[in-house]
């Protein structure tokens, strides 16, 4: 899952950003509406979270303008207006939730799960290739019916690798979904982390799943069954 995070608090946004990367999502950050704005409208993200008062774009607008362009990314405004107007006008633009300033880590994180669950109700539906099964409402996977204990980027990788099987993947889709758009695309750590998931979902199982597309990336190939 990859999230968008606009809030010009330096210190606020990087306790969001620790949190939500210990729970296996890839946050991106930006500091202002404006850019906010252009991260939004141009890359994929699963869930959008904005401040209200922000610097050179407020939130309620950047809300506007998503949604004037067709996107119907989740939205939900962080605001330290708590009063019935804020809302009133933030769900008049588009938005899908609201967060009163100051909150518990634990009250955004329910706010995400839900918001993801309404955004698109398939994800958390259990996801299955041959004898490998993922849980996303739990986080757990299991091949064979062994339960293997992964890493949050291993997760994650895997949980892509899943929702797109039988699809070529670049090392750059895999960057932009799994990881920050701050890595650098020519980084070899997919590669370092597909060798890390393959010993542990394919080394000691048959058929191994995920496969190396020379020249254009990996794919995670469900089987054919015997007819």
């Amino acid at each position: 899952m990859r999230i968008l995070l606009v809030e010009d608090d330096v210190n606020l946004a990087q306790f969001i950003r620790k949190g939500l990367r210990e729970e296996q999502y890839a946050v991106d950050v930006a500091p202002d509406g404006e850019e906010g704005l252009a991260m939004a409208l141009n890359n994929p993200y699963d869930l959008l979270i904005l401040d209200i008062m922000l610097p050179k774009l407020d939130g309620l607008t950047l809300c506007r303008r998503v949604r004037a362009k067709g996107n119907m990314t989740p939205v939900l405004l962080l605001t330290a207006r708590n009063t019935v107007e804020t809302k009133v006008s933030g769900f008049d633009t588009g938005a899908d939730q609201f967060l009163p300033k100051p909150f518990a880590f634990v009250e955004l994180l329910a706010q995400i799960r839900a918001l993801l669950r309404r955004g698109s109700p398939q994800q958390l539906v259990q996801l299955q290739a041959a004898d490998l099964k993922l849980d996303p409402a739990s986080h757990r996977v299991w091949r064979a019916g062994q339960e293997i204990s992964l890493t949050n980027k291993e997760y994650a990788l895997l949980e892509f690798l899943l929702r797109n099987k039988n699809r070529v993947l670049t090392r750059t889709a895999i960057i932009e979904h799994v990881w920050d758009i701050s890595y650098d695309p020519m980084t070899n750590i997919v590669d370092a982390h597909i060798r890390a998931l393959r010993a542990k979902i394919d080394r000691d199982f048959s058929p191994p799943l995920i496969a190396t597309v020379r020249g254009a990336g990996y794919m995670l190939e469900e089987p054919e069954t015997a007819a």
